[in-house]
């Protein structure tokens, strides 16, 4: 088919999928509560070395809670941790820990707690929702604000190995201290992570991890459910950037925090179409015909076959994601990209029973829905060709209600020009702009080509 004729079916596809969802709004609904973080298998400290607790007496009076509180109670819906960072009284936590508030601040409220029993309000001054961090501020006449912890610089970088120190208060339990291991960054992560041997339980996230000398090198962020001593930080040069960012800012933050969120959000998609644009398909090694197989830069890719299922079809499959999404709130994360391929011989069963499977396990696939964070799905179909490959498509836009000009895109590919051979595929991106929806459509389905006759 020709080039130019190809992008014009492709917008056509797009526009039709999500022409009456682009500025889809509903009113506020409520949020669910917020987990600090998920829990791995462990206590939340064990027995300190001497340099644990000399490193916890330093920063102690530095260290915070952070409670989310229902307004007009004192039932607290969720508790994290944090630090100062400035003798102003700034604290740096996790964006999950203040999240209710942020998006909901008619029923929530936050306060902060102390090591040695302070209590009192705090401000919630900026977020920055792609590294999962906050920025609050303690009043102006609050006896907390006692001087601050201090960053690793940058040109100081950690070895894998060199042990590191978790503070926060697990779980609501007490302040404590965990000493593990910096084990480098987060291979295939598309931004920085630090992978961290040491247990971080809920109630801990926001909470600083510092070095030998007491300066910050991270902040807790979440643990690998179902993996023991495995854990991940924020790498301190995040929360570094937005206090350089908001530092000097004496508003607090404009809240419902909707509209700075679906600002951060809108300029991360952007930069994510960008690299993975950027990258070239790898061959998947067939021998006739040519899938889109994405290089595994910033995405992890799995394999599996069967040999021949219960109906005699022969499958080979591959799943591709990345491992790392934007978390607004618990119903509402996005913010990655999802592949996955199949290849059907169905030459033992014959055209007619393998044609009815093949598009039985087509239909399956479609399995986009709205919901509360998302209108329905609307939907193209069409037949296309690309490189000579006949090609079944169908494209669906869903987009979100409270996120505007952001949407779900999911493209489903089979292809049609054998009897009882095919390969289907599909993408999905979640929390993208129209315009990069188009952009990602297009570069998945000139993936697809015919290599030589069988």
């Amino acid at each position: 088919m020709h080039h130019t004729r190809f992008r014009l079916l492709i917008s056509s596809l797009l526009l039709a999928a999500g022409l009456n969802t682009a500025h889809a709004l509903s009113p506020p609904s409520a949020a669910q509560p917020t987990a600090s973080a998920p829990s791995p298998a462990g206590p939340p400290s064990g027995s300190l070395s001497a340099s644990a607790k000399r490193i916890y007496e330093q920063s102690r009076l530095q260290l915070l809670q952070i409670r989310t509180l229902l307004k007009g109670q004192d039932s607290q819906s969720s508790v994290g941790s944090g630090f100062i960072v400035r003798d102003d009284g700034l604290v740096i936590t996790n964006y999950h820990v203040v999240s209710q508030y942020a998006l909901e601040p008619e029923r929530y409220r936050l306060r902060f707690a102390t090591t040695d029993g302070l209590e009192g309000p705090i401000d919630l001054i900026d977020i920055d929702v792609r590294h999962d961090l906050a920025l609050l501020r303690l009043p102006a006449n609050s006896p907390a604000r006692r001087g601050a912890l201090h960053f690793r610089p940058s040109d100081q970088p950690l070895t894998k190995g060199e042990r590191i120190y978790s503070m926060g208060n697990p779980r609501d339990v007490t302040f404590a201290v965990v000493e593990g291991n910096f084990n480098g960054l987060v291979e295939r992560s598309f931004d920085p992570l630090i992978y961290y041997a040491g247990s971080i339980n809920p109630g801990m996230s926001g909470g600083p991890v510092l070095d030998d000398q007491g300066r910050v090198v991270g902040i807790n962020v979440s643990a690998m459910i179902f993996a023991e001593q495995m854990s991940f930080l924020v790498p301190g040069q995040d929360a570094e950037a937005l206090l350089r960012r908001s530092g000097q800012k004496t508003q607090v933050l404009p809240t419902p925090a909707w509209p700075t969120i679906t600002q951060q959000l809108l300029a991360y998609q952007d930069d994510l179409t960008h690299a993975f644009l950027a990258q070239p398909w790898r061959d998947g090694g067939h021998e006739y015909d040519r899938l889109p197989m994405p290089a595994e830069q910033f995405m992890r890719c799995w394999g599996g076959n069967t040999a021949s299922d219960t109906k005699g079809i022969k499958t080979e499959s591959t799943r591709c994601r990345m491992e790392h999404n934007v978390f607004v709130r618990d119903s509402l994360q996005l913010g990655y990209l999802d592949f996955e391929q199949l290849r059907m011989d169905g030459q033992n069963v014959g055209p007619l029973r393998f044609s009815q499977a093949y598009s039985r396990r087509f239909a399956m696939s479609a399995g986009m829905i709205g919901g509360k964070e998302r209108t329905a799905p609307q939907c193209k179909e069409s037949f296309i060709e690309h490189d000579h490959l006949p090609l079944r498509a169908v494209v669906c836009m869903s987009a979100y209600k409270k996120l505007k000009g952001l949407y779900d895109l999911s493209v489903l590919v089979a292809t049609v020009n054998q009897s009882e051979r095919g390969a289907q595929g599909q993408f999905e991106a979640s929390g993208v702009s129209f315009d990069n929806a188009m952009k990602l459509t297009t570069h998945y389905l000139e993936g697809f080509g015919w290599k030589s006759a069988p």
